[in-house]
């Protein structure tokens, strides 16, 4: 199978952030476009401005008026912008909120047309950007309406670790409600195929992680583990997905049991953020699985304290970037394989290599 030239769609997140700081860092590898095409989406004024204040001077955009005009090696600039606009470093604005939302909603159009292959998205403020065009906790809703799918995950992912989320973007005195039997099968099945179709991973081992301290500890600190939980548990088992709990999160990554399943499964955002941002800050990937359409972001969020100051790593948004691609790449690979399914050889065994099998044992049923 050829491979097709990936074009990659990058927000510029907001304007007073350090999304062009990141952009710009990430993509200042000339090797970024032997394996895509970039296309940030944002605003050539606002990129000249960061790139100045930052001192950045061995990096250039190329820009252009639509992605139909990327040059395949470039980072290319579409300008979602007018001239009119004003960038107050550090500070949470209405007008950073609205670019922000004017350059994802022009990235979300070409990659819902197929414009573009994927999306990494820069961060935004999830404050300043509400209007009537956007009542959306975040990305991960936002996208999932815009590409309309029923249900998405947020799913944390490094080299160490993925963790998926029952609930996200959520008051914690809300969670106990929304843990239900159906919200953990929901993301359990989620979270089961995306490992599948998305990271080429087959039977894949799930931790699920408790609600309550101690996992409840027999009922004396919650009954959510047994009544809720576990019968979760037993039902994904049922359907064939290889789901494991409920364990209690502190012992569970503590002991580093983490590490003997494909992912994770946390009842709410602290629970597995805490963790995964301790062990993966500067290299985790936030990937919104379960969508017909590939985003992923960079962890962590707008740093409105360093903007600016040449501070901030590129290291999450590349790391976002890569781990898009692979999973562009292993969708291609899933997608082949079920259009062109392998199918059952007929052996054939001559009566003069008889002699040369196994001789059969009593044990040869091969039960397991």
């Amino acid at each position: 199978m050829d491979k097709k030239t990936i074009v990659a769609g990058i927000t510029q997140g907001d304007i007073n952030g350090i999304g062009y700081e990141i952009i710009m860092k990430a993509l200042s590898d000339p090797a970024i476009t032997d394996f895509c095409v970039p296309v940030v989406y944002g605003s050539p004024k606002v990129a000249a401005y960061h790139r100045k204040v930052l001192n950045i001077t061995n990096f250039n955009f190329n820009n252009i008026r639509s992605v139909a005009e990327a040059h395949p090696k470039k980072v290319n600039l579409v300008n979602c912008l007018g001239d009119d606009v004003r960038v107050e470093l550090g500070k949470s604005t209405p007008e950073g909120g609205q670019a922000s939302l004017a350059a994802l909603e022009a990235a979300t159009a070409d990659l819902i047309a197929g414009k573009i292959d994927l999306l990494v998205t820069a961060p935004i403020d999830k404050n300043n950007i509400q209007s009537d065009k956007f009542r959306f906790t975040g990305h991960t809703d936002y996208l999932r309406s815009k590409a309309g799918a029923h249900e998405a995950l947020m799913l944390m992912i490094s080299e160490s670790m993925k963790i998926g989320f029952v609930t996200e973007h959520l008051p914690l005195k809300d969670v106990p409600g929304a843990v239900t039997v159906s919200s953990i099968i929901t993301k359990l099945r989620l979270l089961n195929r995306s490992l599948l179709q998305d990271f080429a991973i087959r039977g894949a081992r799930i931790a699920v992680l408790s609600l309550n301290p101690h996992a409840g500890d027999g009922g004396l600190l919650g009954n959510e583990e047994r009544d809720i939980i576990i019968p979760a548990v037993t039902r994904a088992n049922e359907e064939g997905i290889l789901a494991f709990g409920p364990y209690s999160s502190d012992g569970f990554f503590g002991s580093g049991a983490f590490s003997r399943f494909d992912a994770v499964l946390a009842m709410y955002h602290d629970q597995g953020m805490g963790a995964f941002k301790a062990l993966a800050f500067d290299t985790g990937v936030n990937y919104t699985a379960g969508l017909p359409v590939i985003r992923t972001s960079p962890v962590h969020g707008t740093a409105f304290d360093i903007t600016g100051r040449n501070e901030a790593s590129g290291n999450s948004m590349r790391q976002a970037l890569y781990a898009a691609v692979d999973i562009f790449r292993n969708r291609e690979m899933y997608d082949e394989l079920l259009r062109n399914p392998l199918q059952p050889q007929k052996i054939e065994i001559h009566p003069e290599h008889v002699d040369e099998l196994p001789p059969e044992t009593e044990n040869d049923d091969h039960s397991l």
